[in-house]
């Protein structure tokens, strides 16, 4: 049975919340191509590494399903437009979280950061089992 350590969960979950913050600081030195994945990707990881923190005896692959299944619906209900929705996606945090509009490339993002998510997890216990 896999149990993940949440220290180690909760510690990865703010490494991706600042790195995807911090790839916005930093988007004028990046090609436009990794400008277009890589903020989505990382929320994804992030988002991937809370439901590992959430659900520690989880299998990889149920964590997997269970943050490309969020990520999903956050995504799609980006075409959902009414005002008092709107008013949340218009501030800081309501927009981080939600996202502002629809677009096909952050379902591809999300499954570049998820399957980061599962490679690292994979890793991470095949090196525990070693030990």
């Amino acid at each position: 049975m896999i149990k993940r350590n949440r220290t180690r969960q909760a510690l990865l979950v703010i490494a991706a919340m600042a790195a995807g913050l911090g790839s916005r600081k930093i988007a004028g030195l990046l090609p436009d191509f990794v400008n277009a994945y890589l903020g989505d990707a990382l929320w994804a990881l992030m988002i991937f590494f809370g439901f590992g923190f959430l659900c520690r005896t989880a299998r990889t692959k149920t964590i997997a399903f269970m943050a490309l299944v969020f990520c999903y619906l956050i995504e799609f209900s980006q075409l959902y437009h009414a005002g008092w929705i709107d008013r949340i996606r218009g501030t800081a945090l309501g927009g981080l979280v939600l996202g502002y509009g629809f677009l096909w490339s952050d379902l591809l993002a999300y499954l570049l950061g998820i399957g980061t998510g599962i490679l690292f997890d994979r890793a991470m216990h095949k090196r525990k089992k070693q030990l």
